[in-house]
């Protein structure tokens, strides 16, 4: 049976950007501690803006990171050489998934999108190797990875089906990520080709959201009662080890996007609606 682990004891710093101070997402962090993530609700007059920010963390160490001629940027993912992904917004609405290499920003669409309007790269590793996924014209998501290096796409798609949308890979080419299936929603992880599904013991819905080189595993869970929770899991494959993390300013209210192999982790928590928002960014070190 998997195990619920005991709290371990984290040291949580709250990080926004003043330029927004009422919305920031920490998504992504280094090795090296370098975080990235974005300001802006989204709503009309507060579009999403990217940025990388690096130690000491305060307000002269954000800096701005925007797709060339975006709308809107969300920076989602760091690697380990600071290449970066994520997605960008036109001024149409249109999602695009982006990687930007050795200081170079290429944008990238899935050519199964069809007459879908989002794509979106939520994770890189230090291969060059991003997934993520395109929503096509009847809703569906699909998971997919992209070489940098080569342009190619590759579809990733557990047995069963279902709407997919892969979040995180490490430097062995291990994808986590989402299936739903009718009204549930799984994690999963693809080790080697091979795809193993896991659940929150006793959640109503589990996301994972990243994925370090220990294939420890971070993301969010809702409870019986509706409440929003982050999550460590340890270990997936084999005596499977949970931990359930709260920001103790947001507790109820605690999504982890990012981990690193040092177990830093980052996030946010509060209310991350595009109305009346106070959404702010987290840093949990061990």
């Amino acid at each position: 049976a998997p195990q619920i682990a005991s709290p371990s004891s984290w040291t949580f710093t709250t990080l926004d950007n003043q330029n927004d101070p009422t919305f920031n997402q920490l998504l992504g962090i280094s090795n090296a501690g370098i975080i990235v993530g974005y300001f802006g609700s989204g709503a009309t007059g507060h579009p999403n803006k990217g940025y990388r920010l690096v130690s000491p963390y305060g307000q002269t160490n954000y800096r701005n990171e925007n797709f060339p001629g975006s709308a809107q940027t969300q920076v989602v993912a760091i690697n380990n050489r600071h290449d970066t992904a994520g997605f960008w917004v036109d001024g149409n609405g249109n999602n695009f998934g982006f990687i930007r290499w050795n200081g170079v920003s290429t944008s990238y669409r899935n050519p199964h999108t069809g007459t879908g309007t989002v794509n979106q790269l939520l994770g890189l590793n230090d291969r060059g190797i991003a997934v993520g996924f395109y929503t096509d014209g009847q809703g569906t998501n699909h998971g997919y990875a992209v070489n940098q290096a080569t342009g190619r796409f590759q579809a990733i798609v557990p047995p069963g089906g279902g709407s997919v949308i892969a979040t995180g890979i490490n430097d062995n080419n291990d994808v986590t990520g989402i299936v739903t299936s009718g009204s549930t929603t799984a994690g999963f992880l693809m080790k080697n080709g091979a795809f193993s599904e896991f659940d929150f013991p006793a959640s109503t819905n589990t996301t994972p959201f990243g994925i370090n080189k220990s294939d420890q595993i971070v993301g969010a869970y809702v409870d019986g009662t509706g409440n929003t929770h982050g999550f460590l899991l340890s270990n997936p494959l084999r005596h499977a080890r949970w931990q359930s993390i709260d920001d103790p300013n947001g507790v109820g209210t605690t999504l982890i996007n990012g981990i690193n192999d040092n177990d830093d982790l980052v996030g946010f928590y509060g209310n991350c609606g595009q109305s009346a928002p106070s959404c702010h960014g987290f840093l949990a070190t061990p």
